[in-house]
């Protein structure tokens, strides 16, 4: 049976134990955002950022927030009266350079094809096309720019593409019905497939998955409809995509698999899983984000989001997900709004701190047996080994509040003689900072880890140079 390595279990102590000796696998990269490099149309570049965490897989959504009129369909194809076979009905240019800004920085693209979030009281964009035949030409003619170079475009190669964002999630997102939703995505879907048989079409990014009752996981009814539909009409889905925001960590990995289980139920078992959008939601509260929630409220709420408790929630997550059935995942948001990983001038969160530390961790990719992480004591830990044994990394989250002592011990490390170790927080105190550093012989040792507040710990062990 294969080893359990981002263990739940329920330990009560402050035990936490490491065994090098046993691996499984590597350590997945799920550390996937939302949004490009580029904000405040470049007048904030956090391209130096996104290369310094690895960011594996990049979603396009809501890019219209805060940077230039790119990505969404009305950008690009401002008239819908035009004839998507025409080259001059399109305006790629701010979205060419807004896509090959992330291809910079070495990340692969999910493009959604659809519109952002309106929370306006009016709504522009969000209604069901008025021809879903020609929207979905006109997807075809995006994806015919960016992947075959057509209209003066690029062979990217761009693998995933998403129809829409959140249609459950009404009238924010969608202001038509079920059923006009599905027709859009069977046309679109299908059309995509005729022409770009070798590309992965998916979606829809809902919102609402459903909630775990005392016996069973109970699914959205919308997430059942559009999965029903799609198998009777034969709809191409290589990705089925969800949202979660919580302040439970433990939820993604367990709701992870329940969506499994009913992508597989509708016999989509080759349908890969993304929850492609995820963060921390404080107390589990929307009201400060929405219209009634103005001034010090959202500040706090923002605050906390991108805090220690975030960064301690962030690290957790993408540990706990190492083990959950999902192909990709996407942080919301890489850049600089509320949610983001960087405030509004480009100054990194405690939240990108965490990434940092699990960016470290993918520098020892070999995974290694870890006990002691425990829901009920909130905390998590992952650890590898690199391919020459010669590097070994510990990561360690813990959302408590106030003091909580941990003891680490490590067993069979993987050379022989002493060992030079470093200790890094990311705390309210310290941005992934070295705070301890030392030389242990032996193939064994113990080291102790103190959170004073929510955070991580990054612990880097080297053979010890004679």
């Amino acid at each position: 049976m294969a080893l359990l390595l981002c263990r739940l279990a329920a330990a009560e102590s402050g035990e936490l134990t490491v065994d090098f000796s046993k691996t499984n696998g590597l350590i997945r990269p799920l550390h996937g955002v939302n949004l490009g490099p580029l904000c405040y149309r470049g007048t904030v570049d956090l391209s130096a950022y996104h290369r310094e965490i690895g960011v594996p897989l990049t979603r396009l959504h809501d890019v219209v927030w805060l940077n230039a009129e790119a990505v969404d369909i009305h950008t690009i194809f401002p008239d819908f009266r035009n004839d998507p076979a025409r080259e001059e009905s399109y305006d790629f240019r701010q979205t060419d350079d807004y896509v090959q800004s992330i291809l910079n920085v070495g990340s692969q693209i999910v493009y959604r094809l659809g519109e952002s979030i309106e929370h306006t009281s009016r709504k522009y964009r969000v209604n069901p096309p008025p021809d879903p035949e020609k929207w979905a030409a006109i997807c075809v003619g995006l994806i015919r720019h960016y992947n075959d170079g057509w209209a003066g475009g690029f062979r990217h190669r761009l693998r995933y593409w998403e129809i829409w964002n959140e249609p459950d999630v009404r009238p924010s997102m969608w202001t038509g019905n079920d059923a006009q939703f599905f027709r859009l995505f069977e046309v679109t879907a299908k059309a995509i497939r005729a022409r770009f048989p070798d590309v992965k079409v998916g979606g829809p990014a809902v919102g609402g998955t459903g909630h775990f009752a005392p016996d069973a996981f109970q699914p959205a009814p919308f997430m059942t409809n559009f999965l029903a539909y799609c198998r009777a009409h034969a709809v191409p889905l290589d990705f089925f995509s969800w949202h979660r925001y919580t302040s439970d960590p433990w939820d993604l990995p367990r709701r992870a698999k329940a969506v499994r289980q009913v992508l597989d139920s509708f016999d989509f078992k080759n349908t890969e899983s993304h929850l492609n959008e995820w963060n921390y939601l404080p107390r589990d509260d929307w009201r400060p984000m929405l219209k009634d929630g103005q001034g010090a409220s959202r500040a706090a709420w923002y605050a906390e989001m991108g805090g220690p408790a975030g960064a301690a929630f962030a690290a957790t997550a993408l540990m706990l997900l190492q083990d959950a059935p999902l192909d990709a995942a996407n942080y919301y948001t890489g850049e600089i709004q509320g949610f983001g990983l960087f405030d509004i001038h480009g100054v990194p969160k405690k939240t990108f701190h965490a990434f940092r530390a699990f960016r470290r961790l993918l520098d020892a990719p070999v995974r290694v047996e870890a006990q002691g992480a425990a829901t009920s004591e909130r905390r998590a830990i992952c650890a590898g080994v690199n391919l020459d044994k010669s590097q070994a990394t510990v990561l360690v989250s813990c959302c408590k509040s106030g003091p909580s002592p941990l003891h680490l011990t490590l067993k069979n490390l993987p050379w022989n003689g002493a060992s030079d170790f470093e200790v890094r927080m990311v705390d309210a105190a310290h941005d992934l900072e070295k705070v301890r550093e030392g030389r242990i012989e032996g193939l064994a040792a113990s080291l102790p880890l103190t959170f004073e507040t929510p955070g991580v710990a990054l612990v880097v062990l080297r053979q010890a140079r004679r």
